[in-house]
């Protein structure tokens, strides 16, 4: 299988990027980032660019791939309804319209709350349930909606918010009992959950944390 990944500069992205090197069903890896991942492996291939909004230079390289794990994406807070929907919405519609092809797996990282009515309270939830009924609506072979609640870091992966990471490392002796809740994943196994939605599918479309940790396995 040949697998695109964005965001892979990012906790959830370079956690999926991790788990993608090591699976023997993966044959090749195109990563597109802003900036450098600073990885490189036979299976790895990068594209740096800076404007995800005009992907015209290197639209012919991102063509004929199986699968794409979208994991690229922006914290809502401070910005207006306008701006995180550009960022979000728009964005990864235009990536997602660029990839499309019907052998392909589109896998989109949402979050735990999302709102699917796109009608509910909160700014983030709305954007980010728009984002998915697109994505479900598009030619693609199939789409499915990662929502994790909380990501734990594994394998030496971290957060390029740096509060994120004040909080990983107050609360990593609490992993061990945090890791039995519901609510909680960690990048292994979000990572690997892709990896098997991708190839053998999922009869849900949209996956909570709970449905995410049973894949995984």
């Amino acid at each position: 299988m040949k697998v695109i990944i964005t965001g892979s500069t990012g906790m959830v992205g370079k956690g999926v990027l991790l788990e993608c090197l090591e699976h023997p069903d993966i044959e090749q890896i195109l990563v597109v980032n802003r900036s450098s991942s600073g990885m490189q492996h036979p299976k790895l291939k990068e594209i740096l660019h800076k404007d995800f909004f005009d992907l015209s230079a290197i639209k012919e390289e991102l063509q004929g791939y199986d699968a794409c794990f979208f994991c690229l994406g922006v914290s809502a807070a401070g910005m207006s309804e306008e701006k995180y929907n550009h960022m979000t919405y728009d964005l990864t519609i235009h990536f997602a319209e660029t990839v499309v092809n019907p052998n392909m797996t589109f896998i989109y990282v949402s979050g735990t709350g999302t709102d699917s009515t796109e009608q509910g309270r909160m700014m983030w939830a709305r954007v980010k349930g728009k984002t998915e009924n697109a994505l479900l609506k598009m030619p693609f072979k199939a789409a499915y909606m990662f929502r994790p609640g909380i990501i734990l870091p594994k394998k030496g992966v971290k957060s390029k918010t740096g509060l994120y990471n004040f909080f990983y490392v107050l609360f990593r002796p609490l992993y061990p009992l945090m890791a039995m809740l519901p609510s909680v994943t960690n990048t292994i196994k979000v990572g690997k959950a892709m990896i098997n939605v991708a190839l053998n599918g999922s009869d849900k479309t949209h996956l909570e944390n709970k449905d995410i940790n049973e894949l995984a396995k």
